[in-house]
């Protein structure tokens, strides 16, 4: 996989910032993880066709986390999987620079790969192939940022 830091200072080179619309009946973003990254599962963006599934999820960097003097709040990136393979492909990277401004997406043309237990991509699979647990959301990507981060600092 692409390093985030080049994703992020790729989306910097390219003009045109935009922030993204909710998703149709508002967001459900879903902690599913806690390494070097707090990674949320977005649910309303959850497809699945077959045994191929879609999902969007935002990775939330530590307070403070800067790329050529510009702060940011993380990125989200679409992923695709292969459910019977088990396989992953992350489709992008779109940088979110503090105070939510989304964009622009970078592909990430990088090969489709086995998702390895226990890593963000095995866990963002589980979610978009079999659904999520029965477990409390967040509506904002504010709110995502601030949980994140306190997840991060423990």
């Amino acid at each position: 996989m692409k390093s985030i830091a080049l994703a992020f200072a790729g989306g910097i080179a390219l003009a045109g910032c935009q922030t993204a619309a909710p998703a149709p009946g508002g967001r459900q973003l879903l902690l599913i993880g806690v390494g070097r990254y707090a990674v949320f599962a977005d649910l309303s963006t959850r497809t699945r066709s077959g045994e191929n599934a879609r999902i969007r999820s935002l990775q939330v960097v530590e307070p403070g986390f800067e790329v050529d003097g510009r702060a940011f709040w993380g990125g989200w990136s679409w992923w695709a999987f292969d459910c019977g393979a088990r396989t992953a492909d992350r489709l992008d990277f779109t940088s979110v620079s503090e105070g939510g401004v989304e964009g622009p997406a970078v592909p990430d043309t990088d090969p489709s790969y086995p998702a390895a237990p226990g890593g963000d991509a095995a866990e963002l699979l589980t979610v978009a192939c079999f659904g999520p647990a029965n477990e409390p959301t967040l509506a904002t990507v504010e709110s995502a940022v601030t949980a994140g981060q306190q997840a991060l600092a423990e």
